[in-house]
């Protein structure tokens, strides 16, 4: 009889043959129009489990797109909740696509398309490893649950509601996570942390129109200047965040996590220069990984103010707009960094405008217990199905349904992702490694029989 491994490893081009398929449906949620395809992408993923041996897959209605919800029970021992979503980004500009985005093509050992590792891709890898022990030994290492949402990328809050609303369904002893990175190509990574997220948004407005910058200038304020000076005073020269309390609750890094992040394969140079940048700039006293994995930023994202067209108009605007988010991390609360936030631009405005601050949206940051057993289980399996021992990371971005599931759920999360940083998610050109296509087979299937022998949930 063949094992999992060995039926994933005899049906390396039919795996790849499914995900391509899905591929093709072209799920982008942000987009009314296809309200349909994205329907259509979960019932083709509800199906596939159903195909894959699971006994119960189904399509949960919400007011925006639906949820896919599988399970299989019959098995001893613990539960795992596994994650992902099917919709993906828009694939504009289109024109940059070396090959169509929902037309799947490999090239040189990588499979090109929109949602080929964000988060397609990593969600197929899951459904396959569940299939390989279902076909080979009639039953899963452990009792799996399975839950893949439609709103990822557009920040939906459906699944919220669905965490809090079926707490009885969903319960479980651990979940597990593949849509982040790998440290760097051929470093299998394990990321036990994310940065938590506050967006504002600041508009500064003089007189009721634009303003002949000879007739006027020199006798009102601009906001576009004044917004210049507001944002100036948001930094000090240290490249640290100037709004008094930012700090107050920053968690610091530990000593063990210093030596461990010095420790990885990082070359800040190799780094620079593929950015473009003629230096690296951040925080003084942080290395760059602690600066963008363990610090708390603010960053200017977007700035519109007066005339930016061909050639020149001597005009004075009538407003200026910023938008500005601020990364967070462990014990800072986006709520009150966004007053914080609020207070300080106020005090910063000059006279003669008025200044409106507008919060967007907000979560926490995140943090996994790296000694964990669900995160040893997950380390031994990247090990088995890659070769060597995973390397400890943090990522600077967010996932908000990582704390979704800590505090609706009280569940540990293990974020073991297959992508890497250079396979353009969200860009054109998005594309999958299928040697961590094939290795992130191996090592889901073999988390499956970790997870079932760690026991978290005694």
């Amino acid at each position: 009889m063949q094992s999992p491994i060995e039926y994933l490893e005899a049906r390396r081009e039919e795996n790849l043959a499914g995900l391509m398929q899905f591929l093709r449906i072209p799920s982008v949620s942000t987009d009314p129009a296809r309200r349909e395809d994205v329907r259509a992408a979960a019932r083709f993923l509800c199906d596939a489990l159903l195909q894959a041996g699971l006994p119960r897959s189904e399509i949960v209605e919400t007011p925006g797109h639906p949820i896919v919800f599988a399970e299989d029970l019959r098995a001893e021992g613990p539960t795992l909740l596994v994650y992902g979503h099917y919709d993906v980004q828009p694939e504009e500009p289109v024109e940059l696509w070396t090959s169509p985005p929902f037309e799947p093509e490999v090239r040189d050992g990588e499979l090109y398309a929109r949602g080929a590792v964000d988060d397609k891709g990593q969600v197929w890898l899951h459904v396959k490893a569940l299939e390989a022990w279902l076909h080979t030994t009639g039953r899963l290492p452990c009792k799996v649950k399975v839950v893949v949402e439609g709103e990822e990328e557009i920040g939906g809050s459906n699944l919220s509601a669905f965490l809090r609303e079926r707490r009885d369904l969903l319960r479980a002893d651990a979940v597990l996570i593949s849509d982040s990175p790998m440290f760097e190509r051929g470093v299998p990574s394990l990321c036990y942390g994310l940065r938590g997220m506050a967006y504002m948004e600041v508009t500064v407005r003089g007189a009721g129109s634009d303003l002949h910058s000879g007739s006027f200038g020199g006798a009102v304020a601009n906001p576009a200047q004044a917004l210049a000076t507001i944002l100036a005073g948001l930094k000090d020269g240290a490249h640290r965040v100037a709004i008094p309390g930012f700090y107050d609750r920053v968690r610091e890094i530990t000593a063990r996590e210093r030596e461990a992040f010095a420790a990885l394969p990082f070359d800040a140079d190799a780094y620079r220069r593929a950015l473009g940048v003629p230096e690296l700039v951040g925080e003084e006293g942080f290395s760059t990984l602690e600066r963008v994995w363990a610090r708390p930023t603010l960053e200017v994202n977007g700035l519109l103010a007066g005339f930016t067209g061909e050639g020149t108009k001597t005009v004075l605007p009538a407003s200026a707009m910023a938008k500005v988010s601020m990364r967070l991390v462990p014990d800072q609360d986006w709520e009150e960094i966004a007053r914080l936030f609020r207070s300080r631009v106020l005090e910063l405005a000059p006279a003669g405008v008025v200044v409106d601050v507008r919060t967007h949206h907000g979560g926490k940051a995140f943090l996994t217990d790296i000694d964990h057993p669900a995160l040893r289980a997950a380390a031994r399996a990247l090990e088995r199905g890659f070769g060597s021992p995973p390397v400890m990371i943090r990522e600077g971005g967010s996932i908000p349904v990582a704390v979704d599931f800590r505090e609706e759920l009280k569940l540990p999360v293990v974020l073991m992702g297959f992508g890497t940083p250079d396979e353009n998610a969200h860009a054109p050109d998005e594309h999958l490694s299928l040697e961590n296509f094939h290795g992130g087979l191996r090592t889901v299937s073999y988390f499956l029989e970790e997870f079932a022998a760690c026991a978290p949930g005694s």
